[in-house]
């Protein structure tokens, strides 16, 4: 073939934004459907006729059933491919949301809130193995962050939500917040026409359900490991956001409005570690970089906790989401990077919603401790011991930043001249 045709032949290089942008967007709007629970549970106790600690328990349910969606959606993922999966996983939880507003009794919106759990555990895993195995190595501890981020951006918008569409009107406002959650299953449409396959699983994928589950019970050490990695991670994440509105509303009597633009304020600071410290990861290492951002969240737990002004919440609040999240930021990159190739879909993900299911009664156990030694030692208790248990395991444990998620020959794919595809998108003589 002369050369000038084999140029013209070959096919332009597929780039990560639009896999990384479905990524962050499907998990922004997740978190959104998620968090705005925690702006409605006084109103949904009264709208309900149930006790706060009703309201509190719908998120145990959610986080609960997340395992669930996590071990349907990962195994489809790994044997189907990432897209189709992250689809329907998309418009299965943005149609349960919808029907939250439509809940005429508490026993119904209970119900829902443990379907919706199912959806929310499947988007983590199949979105952020789609985005990591998008992303160029040397990128992929910032567009970690970046996917990361969705969680706080979704956190962000509920906040928002609260502000503005709450006090709309007492009767409808709350149904309002969850109908709006049904605008993420157009997101479906963005995947279908823009989002490539991932070529990592068209490289590794299993020929059946069996050997994908082969291979995850193979590795069970490492995966044993990732679990009690993200069950601590969960208790850091939900212990110092899920009831930190009510205790603000509670403990210093804030407005709805005064928490509501509190909270917007904190998850730009989630937002910001979790690039922040996504990029540290690169050069510094993926665990270092996390005990950096726990440290940071350790050290701001007076201010966050018993701060005895609004400006000192305030900045309590910002510092210790900028360390959350910012050991977040590192999580999607850290998790693929230790995954097996042929359960990339399956294993991080099932991994992460293990976790919040052993981390799922944190709500509940805050609550009740709180009435022990009061909310703010509570929070305070609680989250200083995890952060120091969980920079331990992190110190203890290993990584594997910067690993290569194709085979040396996947090069060859884009040169068509030199190497040879099937049609369902193998590589000749790869497994």
């Amino acid at each position: 073939m002369p050369p000038g045709e084999q140029i013209r032949s070959k096919p332009s290089p597929i780039h990560p934004w639009h896999a990384i942008s479905a990524s962050f967007l499907g998990w922004t709007l997740d978190a959104f459907d998620f968090f705005v629970i925690v702006f409605l549970v006084d109103t949904l106790a009264a709208q309900f006729q149930v006790s706060t600690g009703d309201i509190i328990f719908t998120t145990v349910a959610t986080l609960a059933m997340r395992p669930a969606g996590a071990i349907i959606f990962g195994l489809l993922a790994d044997r189907y491919g990432r897209r189709k999966p992250f689809m329907a996983n998309i418009v299965f939880f943005s149609m349960i949301e919808l029907l939250c507003g439509f809940a005429p009794t508490y026993r119904v919106f209970l119900l829902l809130r443990s379907l919706y759990g199912i959806g929310m555990g499947g988007e983590w895993g199949v979105g952020a193995s789609l985005a990591m195995e998008s992303a160029p190595p040397r990128w992929r501890g910032l567009l970690s962050g970046i996917v990361q981020s969705g969680y706080s951006v979704g956190y962000l918008l509920a906040a928002v939500a609260a502000r503005f569409i709450l006090p709309l009107s007492p009767a409808w406002g709350w149904r309002a917040m969850f109908w709006a959650g049904g605008a993420p299953a157009l997101l479906a449409f963005y995947i279908r026409s823009k989002v490539p396959e991932s070529q990592a699983w068209k490289q590794h994928r299993a020929p059946t359900i069996g050997a994908i589950v082969r291979t995850a019970t193979g590795h069970w050490r490492i995966f044993s490991y990732l679990v009690l990695l993200m069950t601590m991670m969960m208790f850091l994440s939900h212990g110092t956001q899920d009831l930190y509105p009510h205790f603000l509303k509670n403990m210093h009597g804030f407005s709805g409005a005064i928490v509501s633009d509190m909270a917007i304020f904190y998850n730009v600071g989630a937002i910001l570690g979790a690039l922040i410290f996504g990029q540290i990861s690169e050069a510094a290492g993926r665990r270092r970089s996390m005990i950096a951002a726990l440290a940071l969240s350790l050290v701001v737990i007076p201010a966050w906790a018993f701060g005895r002004s609004l400006p000192m919440l305030a900045l309590g609040a910002f510092l210790m989401q900028v360390g959350v999240q910012g050991a977040w930021g590192v999580i999607p990159a850290h998790l693929n990077e230790l995954s097996p190739d042929r359960v990339r879909g399956l294993m991080p993900g099932f991994a992460y919603q293990l976790g919040i299911l052993f981390a799922a009664p944190t709500n509940s156990m805050e609550f009740a401790l709180q009435k022990k030694v009061g909310y703010a030692w509570s929070l305070a208790l609680f989250e200083s011991i995890n952060i120091i248990l969980l920079a331990i395991t992190l110190w203890l444990g290993f990584e594997e930043k910067g690993k290569s998620f194709l085979v040396p020959e996947a090069e060859d794919v884009r040169h068509p001249a030199t190497s040879k595809t099937t049609a369902d998108g193998q590589v000749s003589g790869m497994e």
